[in-house]
């Protein structure tokens, strides 16, 4: 005879998520039980399903000092943001107010500007670490760096982005295709200096593996304590969504630290957020504060015909020698590509597209569908390029996080990507990033030069420097940026396609030079093509 109480449910297992017991019931197969069994089951499975119990969980704080309360000097901050967008500044303006909370290790892209975002932070003394891909125009942060006065740890961007995003995934280290050959990975990055200048300390050497024949570096993941986010809306159970391009770092890093403080444009009722549009759900977020701080624009360019471009290219001379490298990088646009652009030249290249052309532009900050420039006064905070630069959306066009658009770039799904240059030797190596005495930072170029069977690598720059020294060289002098990745460089003067192993060939020249000025100006030797040919403006 079956027991009655073998037809009831039973409680399986209790578990505490907002402080409370929660059962979850599955069928009996065995024991004694009851009616008073069941119907305490069957109620506390409908407690947990209804709508009013949920609600109870509320991660939303009455302000960012009450976010913040616990922080600790000595702590790992990750900060999201890209530039000035998506940076959460309401909580940063908080930690600024607070300088006992110092010693801080912080992880961002970089280190915003003089003035604002992380720069806060540096000009109060409260960092002493940063890990960023990037210094760029900071002069804040470049002059404490390059005096001692907080340590560095330069990460290509790409591989900072994977890095928070594995250590939010329980991820302890990673083999990246990014960087093998450079200073990232023989460490020879300077991480500290001395007040005088001379290094302190140099970064640790990566180990490298081979897969397919293939260098890969091998990378530690991040982990933060605190993660700083900024978001468009969140709810009280701590689902995110982000707009545009301020997802950027936003999203890894929300995912990663043992705390994660949002702050939101727009805090929304649960149900306020279409399940489709969470970028990141609420299990992984501690808490919700209203942003309140002004969104700010770091360079407002705007709309440019093909004659304004070209204005922009400088006066004179110079303005001649670039419109014609950027007329002829123009051709390498090939109908549906899908291309990246360095800042610079490259960017303007696309103003001299024939408009059958259709080109597919990736922005290594989270677009794929790069418009123009705005108009004047339609520029938007939240859609800016790789140069911080504020542009427009194609129609068609995704944005997603950093982590997504690195995974894009390593895995050579961008069929061009367009480069400046300070250097390139003649079997394709690249030095693009640092001079002695500065230092401006790697950001994505590294990532972008990883993948040099699948990614046709175009470099633009002038012949020769400002004293007339050849850039194309045996040997770079410089830092590299990425070894043996070039395919093509275009100057004003000259066309070379460049084989890995064979070296340079002269495929196209101006059409007032020769070949032997060409000589002249360039130190790499080199072959002619017999199919030597004007170039294509």
């Amino acid at each position: 005879m079956v027991s009655i109480s073998s037809l009831f449910l039973r409680t399986a297992r209790n578990f505490s998520k907002d402080g409370s017991k929660v059962s979850t019931l599955v069928p009996r197969t065995h024991g004694i039980g009851g009616f008073d069994e069941f119907k305490h089951s069957l109620l506390l499975a409908r407690t947990f399903a209804s709508s009013s119990r949920r609600n109870e969980i509320n991660k939303v704080f009455p302000s960012a000092a009450e976010a913040i309360g616990d922080m600790k000097s000595g702590s790992t901050l990750l900060s999201g943001g890209f530039g000035l967008c998506g940076v959460p500044d309401t909580l940063i303006n908080e930690l600024e107010k607070n300088p006992h909370i110092k010693d801080l290790t912080c992880v961002s892209n970089n280190a915003g500007v003089d003035g604002g975002g992380l720069g806060k932070l540096l000009a109060t003394g409260q960092v002493k670490k940063m890990i960023a891909s990037y210094v760029g125009e900071n002069k804040t942060f470049e002059r404490k760096y390059l005096t001692g006065e907080i340590e560095l740890e330069l990460t290509p961007q790409g591989t900072l982005a994977e890095r928070c995003r594995a250590g939010g995934a329980g991820i302890a280290a990673f083999f990246t295709p990014t960087a093998p050959g450079t200073w990232v990975q023989t460490g020879e990055l300077p991480t500290k200096y001395n007040a005088d200048g001379t290094v302190a300390q140099f970064s640790k050497p990566r180990e490298v593996r081979e897969f397919g024949g293939k260098a890969y570096v091998m990378e530690e993941a991040i982990k933060g304590d605190y993660a700083f986010v900024k978001a468009w809306k969140a709810d009280p159970l701590g689902n995110v969504q982000f707009r545009y391009s301020g997802q950027n770092f936003n999203g890894a890093m929300a995912r990663n630290a043992t705390v994660t403080i949002v702050e939101a444009e727009e805090i929304v009722p649960v149900g306020g957020i279409d399940p489709a549009s969470i970028h990141v759900p609420g299990i992984y977020v501690s808490r919700v504060i209203q942003s309140t701080a002004e969104k700010g624009i770091e360079k407002r360019v705007n709309a440019k015909g093909p004659e304004e471009a070209v204005s922009a290219l400088g006066s004179g001379e110079t303005a001649n020698k670039r419109e014609r490298i950027v007329r002829r990088a123009a051709k390498e646009f090939k109908d549906g590509m899908y291309a990246n652009l360095g800042i610079g030249m490259p960017m303007l290249a696309p103003s001299f597209v024939d408009p059958s052309v259709e080109v597919q532009l990736q922005s290594e900050n989270g677009i794929l569908g790069l418009g123009p420039y705005p108009q004047k006064g339609e520029e938007d905070p939240d859609l800016i390029n790789a140069g911080k630069e504020t542009v427009t959306l194609n129609k068609g066009a995704a944005v997603f996080g950093s982590d997504e658009s690195f995974g894009m770039i390593r895995s050579g799904r961008i069929d061009l990507t367009i480069l400046g240059a300070m250097q390139v030797n003649m079997f394709g190596d690249l030095a693009s990033w640092a001079l002695p005495g500065k230092i401006k930072g790697m950001g994505g170029a590294m990532d972008l030069v990883s993948n040099p069977e699948k990614t046709k690598v175009v470099v633009t720059m002038e012949h020769t420097d400002r004293k007339g020294n050849p850039k194309i060289l045996k040997q770079c002098a410089f830092p590299l940026t990425g070894r043996r990745c070039v395919s093509r460089i275009i100057t004003e003067l000259a066309v070379f396609d460049v084989d890995f192993k064979k070296g340079l060939t002269l495929v196209e020249h101006a059409e007032d030079v020769t070949v032997e000025e060409i000589k002249s100006k360039t130190e790499a030797p080199f072959n002619v093509s017999p199919n030597l040919k004007p170039m294509e403006l």
